[in-house]
């Protein structure tokens, strides 16, 4: 990586629809903007849903990407991806094609109008750290191993569903 590029780990989920297909395609999406390079793809995990309950389950992944783009760049570029997707926003932790969130920029701890990273709840979601420990097993979260936030989260009912290396984007 080159001293411009920053490794920034994105969580990718989705409950609706053909839930493999696009957290594929998100991948895929990614790859193709413009100062983003996928390094890494996670394991798939089907996972219950986490706050709003009554809901199908989600797949979710993570990938690993070098990026030369400043945070909110990148945050647009998520965000640009999603829509893409076909994202609504209804609710809340509620349904969705496809959600990408941003949830290490480097080792930035990012607090701005919209942005903080590590993303909020990190540390409490098993499916977001399984995903996260696979791609970047080396990763802190508050000065803490990522690993150790893993052993210490619920991952009641979350399987693995794909090995790493499931999908290569392109």
């Amino acid at each position: 990586m080159s001293a411009t590029m920053v490794g920034a780990v994105l969580g990718l989920g989705g409950n609706l629809g053909d839930r493999r297909g696009n957290i594929a395609a998100a991948i895929d999406a990614l790859a193709a903007e413009p100062g983003i390079t996928v390094a890494a793809v996670s394991a798939l995990y089907e996972t219950p849903p986490w706050g709003k309950t009554d809901q199908p389950a989600f797949l979710n992944a993570a990938v690993l990407v070098e990026t030369d783009l400043a945070p909110r760049a990148l945050l647009e570029a998520v965000l640009g991806v999603e829509q893409a997707l076909g994202r609504l926003r209804l609710e809340r932790w509620g349904p969705r094609l496809i959600d990408i969130d941003i949830l290490l920029y480097g080792d930035r701890v990012i607090e701005e109008a919209g942005l903080t990273v590590p993303h909020p709840f990190l540390h409490q979601r098993a499916f977001a750290l399984a995903p996260l420990v696979d791609v970047a097993p080396d990763a802190e979260i508050a000065g803490r191993p990522a690993r150790d936030w893993l052993a210490e989260s619920d991952a009641a009912g979350m399987i693995r569903a794909e090995q790493p290396g499931w999908h290569q984007p392109g």
